[in-house]
């Protein structure tokens, strides 16, 4: 069998949902002809279904190196990414993967914006996730300096007054080291408030650019974008709905005010979204 035909039968086989099998015929096709990099996208696809992100991870670089500009090269890489833990070059393939799609006009709906949405609210859970754990940390060590400085105080009284005579004067430490400690863990609860609260939910984020959308607009399909980057996509790419693909004008943009309100009204409250 030729490459192509191989390439043919691991189609079939991954259609049928054995992966495996799948595997198996596009390595036999890559044995025959290693440079074709559909094939190691191909093969790359069956690792994501098998979640072996490692060996989607190291398929995708291959078919990089043939062609830097293949879009499910950037895609796929970058969902195996996503689930190796490295964020921030996730990030990278798929924006590079949304950039050439929409400059090569092809047509992938919302799952390259769907996978970057994703990547990028993963990391900010972990950048979350490191500074609640040094605000832990913090607020052990507060109160670790305040039952120290209680100890050292009450020694020093007792040591000056005397054992029998000291008990008003400790009695004045413990209450003004007690105040201490729970004026610092209440500040801390407010942060835990605050904390629950970090984090922008998606329909609030372009569709497009995925950050916050700051002149949302509304189209006829009932899609909302930001308007400059809706803007954008009909001047570079064409006059149609990046998502539905229905055909779309500049004229044919609302002002969804609904949304702008809450978004403004989601930033007074939430002034630190400015940078999610």
């Amino acid at each position: 069998m030729s490459a192509g035909d191989l390439k043919n039968q691991g189609n079939r086989l991954f259609a049928a949902r054995k992966f495996e099998d799948a595997i198996h015929c596009y390595t036999k096709a890559i044995m025959k002809n290693p440079n074709t990099a559909t094939y190691f996208t191909n093969r790359a696809l069956c690792y994501l279904k098998l979640r072996n992100w490692e060996l989607a991870s190291q398929d995708c670089h291959r078919a990089l190196e043939l062609d830097r500009n293949l879009v499910k090269g950037h895609f796929f890489l970058g969902q195996a990414l996503v689930e190796l833990a490295l964020y921030d070059e996730a990030i990278t393939h798929l924006v590079k993967a949304h950039d050439l799609a929409k400059d090569q006009k092809l047509n992938f709906g919302d799952e390259v914006t769907g996978a970057l949405r994703q990547a990028k609210k993963r990391r900010w859970n972990l950048i979350e996730e490191k500074r609640i754990q040094q605000e832990i940390s913090l607020q052990s060590y507060l109160n670790k300096l305040i039952n120290d400085d209680r100890e050292r105080r009450v020694k020093e009284c007792k040591k000056k007054i005397g054992d029998k005579d000291s008990s008003d004067d400790v009695e004045k430490i413990e209450y003004e080291q007690d105040l201490r400690l729970k004026e610092v863990n209440e500040l801390f609860t407010q942060l835990d408030e605050r904390r629950r609260k970090r984090d922008v939910p998606d329909n609030l984020c372009g569709r497009i650019s995925f950050e916050i959308m700051r002149e949302p607009v509304i189209t006829p399909s009932g899609i909302t974008y930001d308007k400059k980057d809706i803007i954008e996509h009909l001047q570079r790419v064409g006059h149609f709905d990046p998502v539905t693909r229905t055909t779309l004008t500049q004229e044919n943009l609302i002002p969804n005010l609904a949304m702008k309100e809450v978004i403004d009204l989601y930033l007074e409250s939430n002034p630190w979204a400015e940078d999610y």
